[in-house]
C-alpha cells in the first residue's frame, strides 16, 4: 500500500477529481504520503480521507492539499510561499517540490519537531521551518506571493493580508459563524492594487486555528 504504484493511483484519483496543473500532480506523486502517517494507518495513507497524527490534528485528504495548491498557482508563477500550520509536513513537503521558497509556521512545539523527523530523508533545501504563531505569519521573511492556511480561522488574519505581496494570493478555511448550517468554507483572498477580493470555494472541514504557541 505505501508503492509508488499506489501513489500513482491517488494522482490519477485527482485528475478524476478535476486537478489539473501537472506541477500540482507531479507534487503529489512525488512526496511519499506514508512516511508521514504512523505505522499502524501507512495502509491507508493515499487513500482521500484525513488522518490523525496526534495532539489532536489531522492530516489533510489529499484532494484538499492538491486543491489548495493549485489554488494559489493558477496563471501565475510560483514565488516565496508561507504555509500556516506544519502538521507532520506533508502540505509542506508538496509546496517545496512546487515553490522555489516555502517557509512553514508550527504552533505546537512537539508537533513541528516530528514534523522535523518526517521530512528529514527528503533534504528539502528550500523548506524552512517556524516555532511560531500563525496568526501573526512570519514577518521576517514577508511578503510572500502565496500563502496557505490549513486551520479553520474564525476571521481573516490581518497580519497575513498584511504579509500577503501585492497580486499574491492566500487560500484559507473561514468557520461561518453565524450563517445557515454554519460550517467552513474554502475562501480564496486576492490582493490587488486596491485591496483585497474574496472569491468563496468549497465546503471543507479543517481542525480550528487557534493562537499563540504551545
Amino acid at each position: 500500500m505505501t508503492s509508488q504504484r499506489t501513489r500513482k493511483r491517488m494522482v490519477e484519483r485527482l485528475r478524476d477529481q478535476g486537478i489539473r496543473d501537472e506541477r500540482v500532480l507531479a507534487a503529489m506523486a512525488a512526496v511519499p504520503r506514508h512516511l508521514f502517517v504512523e505505522e499502524a494507518l501507512a495502509s491507508r495513507a493515499y487513500e482521500d480521507t484525513a488522518l490523525p497524527i496526534g495532539f489532536g490534528q489531522t492530516i489533510s485528504q489529499p484532494y484538499v492539499v492538491a486543491k489548495m495548491v493549485e489554488t494559489v498557482l493558477q496563471d501565475r508563477p510560483p514565488g516565496k510561499t508561507l504555509e500556516i500550520g506544519t502538521g507532520c509536513g506533508y502540505q509542506a513537503a508538496v509546496l517545496a517540490h512546487v515553490f522555489p521558497e516555502v517557509y512553514s509556521i508550527e504552533r505546537i512545539k512537539g508537533l513541528l519537531e516530528r514534523a522535523r523527523g518526517n521530512l528529514l530523508a527528503l533534504r528539502l533545501g528550500n523548506l524552512r521551518l517556524a516555532h511560531g504563531d500563525g496568526y501573526a505569519g512570519l514577518e521576517a521573511a514577508a511578503p510572500f506571493q502565496s500563502i496557505i492556511v490549513a486551520a479553520a480561522a474564525p476571521r481573516m488574519p490581518d497580519a497575513l493580508l498584511r504579509q500577503l505581496a501585492p497580486g499574491g494570493r492566500m487560500v484559507l478555511p473561514l468557520a461561518q459563524f453565524g450563517k445557515r448550517g454554519g460550517g467552513q468554507r474554502l475562501m480564496l483572498i486576492e490582493r490587488n492594487g486596491r485591496g483585497f477580493v474574496e472569491s468563496e470555494l468549497d465546503a471543507v472541514r479543517f481542525v480550528p486555528m487557534e493562537a499563540g504557541k504551545a
